[in-house]
């Protein structure tokens, strides 16, 4: 084979120059001065990491609420000894003292609480996903501006510390672009063989997914994604009941964007984002969600910051601060519901492709299957 022959189809490779990486506000932003009193919602298994990030914040959490009380009050004696605990939502709500509330129940039950919190003259951060049909989702969204309300959405992913690093270099023009952003994550899902989540047909496309979809039309905002096409399968040694294959290409404006999830991968698991612009190529890998090491690949040389925290640390931390930022800053969060509503335009739509083993439009599917 001629050596032009062993080039075909790459450039040349030379080893690129270690050059400093752009220093970038990645970490999550605490309001200057406000400090309102929160009252969480739900106390199930992942508000463990809610509460630990809201410790470590510096948030006042007075009341937990539940509809099992032992299980509030064993977050309670964990985290907040000095919260009052009960079973009943519009004990939360009608609190006066209570400015914002964190509803992290399920979705199904959400919307009833969160429409009562608005309501009742509360800042709301709903857990995701946001809601199951567009419609009811645009209609808290107005509510939340009729009242003069800040209404977020938990998508802790924005400041998980790769994404959020890889988000503001897009913004600050680092990479130019973006043309091709490409999810390729290997892990075990199987632990839902044990929960309620096991019921779920779409785990890994709506409850799971949901994270790299929205992670992904925030990278390509303000462009939106035009037309998507996934297929689910099951692996043969998973033992969870959901399929926890899945593959999803989606055509952007003026981009395309690939996702690939094994949730059946019990060793050597992987997690990567692979970000190709005009000026510059942003890739992150690791084992982990949280152990990721990011390159920023142009001209320059090649950069590797030194990033700091975890996913869940700085991601519920994230997703509470820029709402009390908004909140204080009288602005729209960058988590808005409003703003989220996009994310899940995506994910109904690749939901949809799946069941009907064809591409869909993006937008013309207003609500989850059932």
């Amino acid at each position: 084979m001629a050596e032009s022959d062993q080039e075909y189809g790459l450039s040349p490779t030379h080893a690129s120059q270690r050059v400093d990486a752009p220093e970038l506000s990645y970490q999550p932003s605490d309001p200057g001065s406000y400090s309102p009193t929160i009252g969480l919602i739900g106390c199930g298994g992942i508000t463990e990491y809610h509460l630990a990030a809201y410790r470590e914040a510096g948030y006042d959490v007075a009341m937990l609420c539940d509809i099992n009380v032992d299980r509030a009050d064993g977050r309670r004696n964990e985290f907040y000894p000095d919260a009052t605990v009960t079973n009943e939502f519009r004990e939360v709500l009608d609190d006066p003292s209570i400015d914002v509330v964190d509803i992290a129940t399920h979705p199904k039950e959400r919307v009833t609480i969160i429409r009562a919190a608005l309501e009742a003259g509360k800042h709301v951060l709903s857990q995701k996903p946001f809601v199951e049909n567009i419609v009811v989702g645009e209609e808290l969204v107005t509510l939340a501006d009729m009242r003069g309300l800040r209404l977020a959405v938990n998508q802790n992913g924005r400041w998980a510390p790769h994404w959020s690093y890889m988000r503001h270099a897009i913004n600050a023009g680092h990479i130019g672009n973006l043309a091709t952003a490409d999810f390729s994550v290997q892990w075990d899902h199987n632990w839902a063989a044990d929960t309620p989540f096991n019921d779920v047909h779409h785990l890994i496309l709506y409850d799971f997914a949901i994270h790299w979809f929205d992670i992904a039309t925030v990278f390509f905002a303000p462009r939106g994604p035009l037309r998507v096409y996934a297929e689910l399968a099951k692996s043969p040694t998973q033992r969870a009941t959901p399929p926890l294959l899945a593959h999803v290409a989606v055509d952007w404006d003026g981009g395309q964007a690939t996702f690939s999830f094994n949730g059946d991968c019990p060793h050597g698991q992987r997690d990567t984002t692979t970000l190709v612009g005009s000026k510059g190529t942003l890739r992150s890998e690791g084992p982990t969600f949280s152990e990721q090491k990011v390159t920023l690949s142009s001209e320059r040389g090649e950069a590797v910051p030194d990033l700091q925290g975890t996913w869940f640390r700085e991601g519920f931390h994230g997703a509470m601060a820029e709402l009390l930022c908004a909140i204080d800053e009288d602005r729209e969060p960058e988590n808005s519901a409003r703003n989220n509503l996009a994310s899940l335009d995506l994910c109904f739509a690749a939901v949809a492709s799946a069941d009907a083993h064809e591409p869909i439009r993006v937008g013309d599917v207003k609500r989850m299957a059932e």
